[in-house]
């Protein structure tokens, strides 16, 4: 009679354990991509310090995607180590239960932030933000050479910072005027990564905006908050000032996840949703037309893609990540020159609805893809 209970457990358990095995590809709890460790060591070849990963947007309208920063070789297994702003560390009572809120900047090794589908963080970290980024939303990859390794370590001692400010809820820093935690608009991902530039690591020319000094309402906020690409602009000004050589990996999208969030209002897979370029000029209030158009936008994405080295995308039919060198990245100087002058002119070819060919290409698209009606 003993024996029953224990034999129940033993297939309960093994029951258990095939149903979680069952997890679609491309959601939680899935299983992992072939080739994940394999592509990683190719890329690691080169001796890049940093990398600043860029996150497509998801909404509909404008969207400013998300920013977060890899140090290399500083995950405890090896891997580099991305440093994120949480999103839900903002202490709201919708967020305090069910979402990850232990830490303002979230720390993952850079294989679990891309590609994982279990995350370190445990089972209130946010599938396709914390962990899984690739499974949701195209990521381009700023990779940074020449970085001093005390730049790196200041870099990681002030996210740090970050974190124990976010427990003490400190107030009146020399960052940020209100108490530190997560606000989209004043303290968000790219004020942030900025913020441990310039405070941390000395970058004292990089201008951050100071929007927690401005008015409270939405509109005035937005206007004044810090945007991810409009950071990373700023921020590869900066490199090329100090003489870092840079290069980009474009990490597409898988766009078979059939994984809904359950902590959306609008039900829609991952698979459905918009991967958009996050634009400099996004604010969420704005309309979508004509916000990819203008000088800002063209110029970031056209820089991006005369930077662009290599592409990571996860196949569809083999499950396995496929990797392609895209073309040679030309120096900064080159790729921002070329960059401004096709910008201006197809920002005015826009503005007059021109019929033209645009001279530059857009991070992530073919050469001459864009039509001016697209």
């Amino acid at each position: 009679m003993l024996a029953a209970p224990a034999a129940w457990l033993a297939i309960a358990a093994t029951v258990c354990a095939a149903h979680a095995h069952a997890a679609d590809f491309g959601s939680p709890g899935g299983p992992q991509p072939a080739g994940v460790r394999e592509i990683a060591s190719v890329l690691r070849q080169d001796p890049y310090d940093l990398e600043l990963l860029i996150s497509f947007g998801t909404s509909k309208g404008g969207s400013a995607g998300h920013l977060a920063l890899a140090i290399r070789d500083a995950a405890p297994d090896g891997d580099d180590l991305v440093w994120s702003a949480n999103f839900y560390a903002d202490r709201s009572p919708e967020h305090a239960k069910g979402r990850y809120t232990d830490e303002l900047m979230i720390a993952v090794p850079k294989l679990e932030y891309l590609y994982g589908t279990k995350s370190s963080l445990g089972a209130d970290a946010s599938f396709g933000l914390d962990y899984g980024e690739v499974y949701k939303r195209s990521v381009v990859g700023i990779r940074v050479f020449g970085v001093p390794a005390a730049e790196k370590r200041a870099l990681a001692a002030f996210f740090g910072r970050l974190n124990d400010d976010y427990h003490a809820r400190a107030k009146k820093t020399e960052y940020h005027d209100e108490e530190v935690k997560y606000d989209y608009f004043h303290l968000n991902c790219a004020k942030t990564i900025g913020s441990a530039f310039r405070f941390g690591a000395g970058y004292r020319d990089l201008e951050i905006s100071d929007s927690a000094l401005s008015s409270r309402r939405k509109l005035v906020s937005a206007l004044n908050a810090n945007i991810p690409a409009e950071m990373a602009v700023r921020l590869m000004n900066e490199w090329n000032a100090r003489g870092y050589a840079m290069d980009v990996v474009l990490y597409r999208k898988y766009a078979g996840s059939t994984y809904v969030d359950p902590h959306e209002e609008e039900k829609v897979a991952f698979k459905d949703l918009p991967d958009r370029f996050p634009s400099v000029l996004s604010r969420d209030f704005r309309r979508e037309q004509g916000q990819y158009e203008d000088f800002d936008n063209l110029y970031a994405m056209y820089l991006l893609y005369n930077l662009g080295r290599y592409k990571v995308e996860l196949n569809a039919q083999t499950k396995r990540l496929d990797f392609a060198i895209d073309k040679d990245a030309l120096p900064y100087r080159e790729a921002a020159a070329r960059a401004a002058e096709s910008a201006s002119a197809d920002s005015e070819g826009y503005r007059r609805r021109l019929a033209f060919k645009p001279r530059g290409t857009r991070i992530g698209e073919a050469p001459a893809a864009r039509t001016p009606s697209d």
